[in-house]
């Protein structure tokens, strides 16, 4: 992250040290109770945590924490809590207006514009479309409802089956090619874990079809980069909305960049005006109730990667 957070949210609940380097991390950690992880450069903890005596607790501010997890991490006993929530109804409707732009050809009407050609055309409806959305964490299912309050049928996939409250059936991601043959778009809003590190192959690509759209605001690696390209160059898959990929920033060489059907976004689905402070509060939050019960909320489970659900 580029932003700076204001750390003087936190003065009253604690001490508060700033490392804007990795060697002044290093110099800190020997004295902290807490490491709040705002930059993800600092992600890297391995060789640092036998100096860190007394870490008890690393806050991550964002959702995802493949950056951090690491066997070292896992032994040490260190509680890893995430900003779970804090991304949800930004990421949802970022999937929902990249969605719109699908159904609606955007893309096609700006290309007409260009070119100050006044041609009518129909465009489908969200409403009735078949959509997967892979996660079923808070950030999934937000998705999940927000496109079913918009007509559209969704299905959960997830790790294991299950029901969902408001969704209904979830379905293990081992059925993911399967699903993308019955479904119209596939949206990846998973972890990366090794369980989901390249879910996305070529067959899958290709059972959505030359009509399909993939969005992936997830991790770049749950798709296999070069099988997404070659999916897209043959035509087998319609289309696709990338947030996030394989190496960040997008190198200038990846052919994405040039595919019309593609739309590039830089890391940011989930960055809304004002998000700083939201990550700030939720951290003060979780804080306070540490000191009051030594309580935490949002624990990650580090063998998983992610903070459980309940149910599913």
């Amino acid at each position: 992250m580029d932003s700076v957070p204001d750390w003087e949210v936190l003065r009253p609940l604690a001490r508060v040290e700033v490392a804007s380097c990795a060697d002044d991390l290093v110099g800190l950690l020997p004295d902290a109770d807490i490491l709040f992880l705002w930059d993800f450069r600092f992600g890297q903890l391995d060789v640092m945590l036998p100096a860190a005596r007394e870490l008890k607790w690393v806050h991550v501010a964002g959702v995802g924490v493949d950056a951090i997890v690491s066997p070292a991490l896992a032994s040490s006993g260190v509680i890893v809590t995430n900003s779970r929530t804090v991304f949800d109804d930004a990421i949802a409707e970022y999937v929902a207006g990249l969605l719109l732009a699908w159904v609606k050809d955007f893309s096609g009407t700006w290309r007409r514009q260009a070119g100050c050609m006044w041609q009518h055309r129909t465009t489908r409806m969200l409403k009735g479309q078949r959509i997967a959305v892979v996660g079923t964490g808070s950030i999934g299912c937000r998705i999940g409802s927000v496109l079913n309050s918009l007509g559209a049928t969704i299905t959960l996939v997830g790790r294991r089956s299950g029901t969902h409250p408001e969704l209904g059936r979830i379905v293990p991601s081992s059925h993911l090619t399967e699903i993308a043959s019955q479904v119209g778009a596939l949206v990846l809003a998973a972890p990366l874990t090794p369980l989901t590190e390249g879910i996305v192959k070529r067959a899958t690509l290709a059972a959505l079809g030359p009509d399909g759209y993939l969005v992936n605001v997830g991790r770049g690696a749950l798709v296999l980069e070069p099988d997404l390209v070659e999916a897209l160059s043959a035509g087998e898959l319609g289309g696709a909305a990338l947030d996030v990929f394989e190496h960040e920033p997008l190198p200038s060489r990846s052919p994405l960049w040039a595919m019309p059907n593609v739309v590039i976004s830089p890391h940011m689905s989930g960055d809304f005006d004002g998000y700083e402070t939201a990550l700030m509060q939720d951290f003060a939050q979780n804080l306070r109730k540490w000191l009051v019960s030594g309580r935490l909320d949002n624990i990650v489970d580090i063998n998983l990667g992610y903070v459980p659900r309940a149910g599913f």
